[in-house]
């Protein structure tokens, strides 16, 4: 078990704007390729549908009871929008952002009830304690390692007292650079892996508390992750 310790919060001005990754266009072109590839796997397989796994459906419905009554949710980095729909199934005032136009165009065609929108998760205007809960579901390991402290740091900012934080990652020791995915596509992104305690670190250091972790194991599809929950201290 990790000792418990204290750290201060990043000191970032609230006004300075975070860092734009050099690689954010390619990595965008990069996921509107795989866009139309990757909604048809969740309509087909399930494959991003937490509903076929109970761990990571756990997760979420914790997260759902946690910042139910705390205002509103912001899904970042939403894909195709299957999360964002789910939670907004569980009665949240939920919407979902992403850096790729053609998954928010999925996402609006495959959940039109619910409210999308294209942004980078470094271009967001998040008002101060403005939100009950944030997202980075599988969505943040495309940050490099010196902009993720930054958007961490923001979204403790716009969380309100007592809302919530959740992120799901890749755990290594060692980056990975991805040049083709989902049934084949050209692609050209860096997925960056933390181990988990770095991970909690830096959400630690971004004015969080961590009040819950579960790491993954490998299986057949993928390598091991870690999902995070943290709060916004009251």
């Amino acid at each position: 078990m990790r000792a418990p310790h204290i750290q201060r919060p990043i000191d970032q001005p609230t006004d300075r704007p975070i860092d734009r990754p050099a690689d954010l266009d390619v990595v965008r072109e990069s996921y509107d390729r795989v866009a139309d590839n990757y909604a048809h796997m969740v309509v087909s397989t399930g494959v991003g549908d937490i509903r076929r796994h109970p761990w990571l459906k756990a997760s979420i419905d914790a997260f759902a009871d946690t910042v139910s009554d705390l205002g509103p949710v912001l899904d970042v980095g939403c894909g195709p929008g299957t999360v964002t729909a789910y939670l907004a199934e569980r009665g949240l005032d939920v919407s979902g952002v992403d850096l790729s136009p053609r998954m928010i165009e999925n996402a609006r065609r495959l959940h039109p009830q619910c409210r999308f929108s294209v942004a980078s998760a470094t271009d967001l205007d998040l008002g101060e304690a403005s939100l009950g809960g944030v997202l980075g579901w599988w969505s943040l390991f495309n940050l490099p390692r010196d902009v993720l402290p930054q958007v961490l740091g923001m979204f403790a900012r716009a969380l309100k007292p007592g809302g919530h934080f959740i992120t799901a990652t890749h755990v290594g020791d060692e980056d990975l650079v991805r040049t083709e995915a989902y049934g084949g596509v050209p692609v050209r992104w860096t997925t960056h892996k933390w181990r988990p305690e770095q991970l909690v670190d830096l959400i630690e250091q971004a004015g969080l508390r961590p009040v819950a972790e579960l790491r993954l194991p490998a299986d057949e599809h993928t390598g091991p992750g870690v999902v995070v929950m943290a709060k916004q201290p009251d």
